[in-house]
């Protein structure tokens, strides 16, 4: 039975996996989508209520019906090296990519509707409250009132924005930012505003959960360090980051959070303030999980690759979203 792995071309954290994999002798094929039709090719019939599917990789010839799992890493749009690309060929494409591949036995990491879902930032934070996960005050806003009515009730707060990363390309990442204190929000009705409450932070939190397995990381904030940088992505530090236990509360609740949202995998980000909480502040379903690993020698590579190369439970459904979930439950 064969890993199928779609992600872009250059990913040092599909490598990893890949390389734990290969030493354990799973059969597994990468492939980007971006690369079909061309050097990707596919065909799959449905006759006597049966279906058979068949992937072209670099020449390789691969059966659908072989495949173990799908982890969808960070695939590209389909058909976008096309010869002539069109948003026509991209939903043909993706409907016949990903149409065939639901028409498998294969578990998904994670499943495509789930993971589309899971992306949105306001979706996040309800189920989050649901799983009883500490999350700070939040206006999602377009009226400039709230807005000052929000940060007269929570005077310290950031912004961000409502949907991660600029879409230009490459895509850019946009920092959190703390607000001012003379702010007019006036702005605000030009479009949707995340404001969240500042926590105090002494740490920040990465929290990677693989299946049932968790690897939480910890990366101490410098008292010095200035209240401004409030994004770990951009703060100019040296602390590394060091393997911690997870409290037996946030544990239960990102299960929860992971399995009402129907994933297998997921990257929580936390906020851990001065009396040891952990705010939740966003789960990444394909978030990268190579720098931890390399800091903190966590083996989430080797976690990654066994729930890929595990055979499905019995009883699951393995080509719907939760397919997973019965694993460690």
């Amino acid at each position: 039975m064969t890993v199928l792995i779609l992600t872009c071309e250059q990913d040092v954290t599909a490598d990893m996996v890949l390389a734990e994999l290969d030493a354990n002798g799973v059969p597994v094929v990468r492939l980007d989508p971006a690369d079909l039709p061309g050097p990707v090719a596919l065909s799959g019939e449905y006759v006597r209520g049966a279906f058979r599917g068949h992937l072209s990789v670099a020449g390789r010839l691969v059966s659908m019906g072989g495949l173990r799992s799908v982890w969808v890493r960070r695939p590209g749009a389909p058909a976008t090296h096309a010869a002539e690309p069109s948003d026509w060929l991209t939903e043909e494409s993706a409907q016949a990519l990903y149409g065939m591949l639901r028409s498998t036995d294969a578990r998904w990491m994670n499943d495509p509707d789930a993971a589309r879902r899971a992306r949105h930032k306001p979706w996040q934070l309800s189920l989050a409250q649901r799983c009883s996960l500490p999350v700070p005050a939040t206006l999602i806003t377009t009226f400039p009132q709230a807005a000052r009515d929000f940060a007269v009730r929570f005077p310290d707060l950031v912004v961000k924005p409502v949907s991660g990363a600029h879409p230009q390309e490459p895509p850019r990442a946009v920092p959190t930012s703390r607000v001012a204190p003379d702010t007019d929000f006036a702005a605000v009705a030009f479009g949707p505003t995340l404001l969240q409450r500042r926590v105090a932070k002494r740490a920040d939190i990465r929290l990677t959960c693989v299946g049932d397995r968790l690897y939480a990381a910890r990366k101490t904030v410098a008292p010095d360090a200035d209240p401004d940088e409030v994004d770990v992505r951009f703060a100019a530090s040296d602390t590394p980051w060091h393997a911690v236990d997870t409290p037996s509360s946030v544990a239960a609740g990102v299960r929860a959070y992971l399995r009402e949202a129907g994933l297998a995998f997921g990257a929580f980000d936390f906020a851990e303030d001065a009396d040891g909480m952990w705010w939740f502040l966003e789960c990444n379903q394909s978030g990268q999980f190579g720098f931890v690993q390399i800091e903190t020698g966590q083996p989430i590579a080797a976690a990654v690759a066994d729930w890929l190369a595990a055979p499905n439970p019995a009883g699951t459904q393995s080509n719907g979203s939760r397919s997973w979930a019965i694993e460690g439950h």
